[in-house]
């Protein structure tokens, strides 16, 4: 993954658009509703997504999900479409650089007690309307505002 933000980067310096896969884990809430769960960056304290950059020889979805486990403690099934895309500034070493993001419903089956980066973030379980107001990325806050679960793909309960 250090190889991906590097070459990130590089493509940033020559002025290109950079991308990052995400993941947004939900759950059917005890009212029978849905819940989305967002985590706190490392390094801002602010919630976020679970999100990366993309993994060489996985799809999207797949490193979407993958990033969920290890920022969120979540596994589950990552929805075959796309949910969506926002952009975001993202903050390097020494400058911003823009980034665009392929978002990914993950249904969660299993929740960790303790995963890879709990010393180093929180969670929470929220109604989406909830989590789109403690988002700052006007787009992801839509995105999640508006979230509607692709009947497609039901949830199984």
């Amino acid at each position: 993954m250090v190889a991906a933000k590097k070459k990130a980067v590089r493509k940033a310096r020559k002025g290109e658009r950079i991308r990052q896969v995400a993941a947004i884990p939900f759950r059917m809430g005890e009212d029978g509703r849905v819940e989305v769960m967002l985590v706190t960056s490392r390094t801002t304290r602010r919630f976020i997504v679970p999100k990366g950059w993309p993994m060489k020889g996985k799809s999207g979805r797949k490193a979407a999900t993958i990033e969920a486990q290890e920022e969120a403690g979540v596994s589950g099934k990552a929805l075959k479409q796309p949910a969506g895309t926002y952009s975001y500034w993202k903050r390097m070493t020494n400058r911003f650089v823009r980034v665009d993001v392929v978002v990914y419903l993950l249904e969660v089956t299993e929740e960790m007690v303790d995963w890879q980066e709990a010393s180093a973030r929180q969670r929470a379980w929220l109604p989406p309307a909830d989590a789109a107001l403690l988002i700052d990325e006007p787009e992801l806050s839509t995105l999640l505002r508006d979230l509607a679960i692709p009947a497609s793909e039901p949830v199984s309960e």
